[in-house]
């Protein structure tokens, strides 16, 4: 198991690693997109910030997945795999095939490192007990 782990750890990192760098340097031809992606991604250019921002995450993400910081990793990568799977279903079928095979090694990562995610899912104090009030940090003073 250790080395399934090991291996879609760093198949997963090197993924991200090379599609973030690639959005950077463009090293990779762009291949032909339906209209639709060509519109999507065309949106998502002319805001000016969205592009940098997500090909920053991958490469983040991944180095964190190539460094074994697993569950930072899959939990900064998560909702762009969500996002890639959904782009691929509905505006350009032909990636569907890796789309795919990232969120299945992004799953098993994520279940193989499930401890890890176990606070995010625990309840916990109410945000009041958490915070103290300048009453509650106040020294009691004498009533008069």
């Amino acid at each position: 198991m250790k080395t399934a782990v090991f291996i879609a750890r760093i198949l997963l990192g090197i993924i991200f690693v090379v599609f973030g760098l690639n959005g950077f340097l463009q090293f990779f031809p762009q291949p032909e997109m339906p209209q639709a992606a060509i519109a999507f991604f065309g949106g998502l250019a002319a805001s000016g910030f969205m592009l940098p921002t997500l090909f920053a995450t991958q490469l983040v993400g991944g180095a964190l997945l190539l460094l074994g910081m697993v569950p930072l990793g899959v939990v900064i990568l998560a909702p762009v795999i969500v996002h890639i799977v959904e782009f691929h279903v509905f505006l350009a079928p032909a990636g569907l095939p890796l789309a795919v095979l990232v969120a299945t090694l992004a799953m098993f990562l994520a279940w193989t490192h499930r401890p890890a995610y176990r606070p995010l899912f625990a309840a916990s104090l109410a945000p009041s007990a958490l915070i103290s009030t300048p009453e509650q940090s106040a020294p009691a003073r004498p009533r008069a």
